[in-house]
C-alpha cells in the first residue's frame, strides 16, 4: 500500500509541476525614440572660453543621455598623416617649460564641460587653448555589464570594443 501511495505521489507531483497557469500581464513598453548606441561626436577647431579664471568649452547633449550612460572625451595632440590622428584620454596633465597644464571635464544627462586649467598663464600658450578637437564617445551604461575590460586609453580600442562606427561622426561646433 505504501509502494501505491508513494508511486501516485510521484505521478501527481510529474503532472502537477507540467501545468501552466496563466499568462501574466504585458511587461512595460521601451522608450520611444531614446537610442541607446553608442555614438561619437566631434568638436573641430574650437577655442576654450575663459569664464570666471577657468578656460572652458561647453555644449548640451540633445538629445539627452540616460543616467546610467558614460562619456569619454578624446583630445587629438597631432597627426600621424591627414587621415590618422592620433587622439588621447582627458583627464590629463602634460608637463609644459611654463608649468602644468590640466585637460579636464565633467558630464550631465544634458551637457558636459571641457576643462583646461595650469600652474600658469594658459593665455601664453594659446596652441593649447584655441583650435583644440575632441572627440566625444558616449557609452550606453548597458555595456557595464560584464564583458571583457576595455583599454579606454586606447580610442581604436573603445571604438572597436563598442562596435561604434566613426566614419562619419557628427560635428558639434
Amino acid at each position: 500500500m505504501k509502494r501505491i501511495f508513494l508511486l501516485l505521489a510521484v505521478v501527481a507531483m510529474t503532472v502537477l509541476q507540467s501545468c501552466e497557469g496563466d499568462q501574466g500581464p504585458p511587461g512595460r513598453d521601451g522608450l520611444d525614440g531614446a537610442s541607446v548606441e553608442s555614438e561619437v561626436f566631434e568638436l573641430q577647431n574650437v577655442n576654450f572660453q575663459l569664464n570666471q579664471n577657468e578656460y572652458m568649452i561647453r555644449r548640451d547633449l540633445n538629445p539627452a543621455i540616460f543616467d546610467s550612460d558614460n562619456i569619454l572625451i578624446y583630445r587629438m595632440t597631432g597627426t600621424i598623416n591627414p587621415q590618422t590622428p592620433i587622439w588621447q584620454l582627458i583627464p590629463r596633465t602634460l608637463f609644459l617649460n611654463e608649468g602644468e597644464l590640466d585637460y579636464d571635464f565633467d558630464f550631465s544627462r544634458v551637457d558636459f564641460t571641457i576643462y583646461a586649467g595650469g600652474t600658469y598663464n594658459l593665455a601664453t600658450t594659446p596652441q593649447f587653448i584655441n583650435n583644440q578637437t575632441f572627440r566625444i564617445v558616449i557609452v550606453p551604461g548597458y555595456f557595464s555589464r560584464g564583458g571583457n575590460a576595455v583599454n579606454f586609453e586606447d580610442y581604436n580600442a573603445v571604438i572597436e570594443a563598442y562596435g561604434i562606427d566613426d566614419s562619419n561622426i557628427k560635428i558639434l561646433n
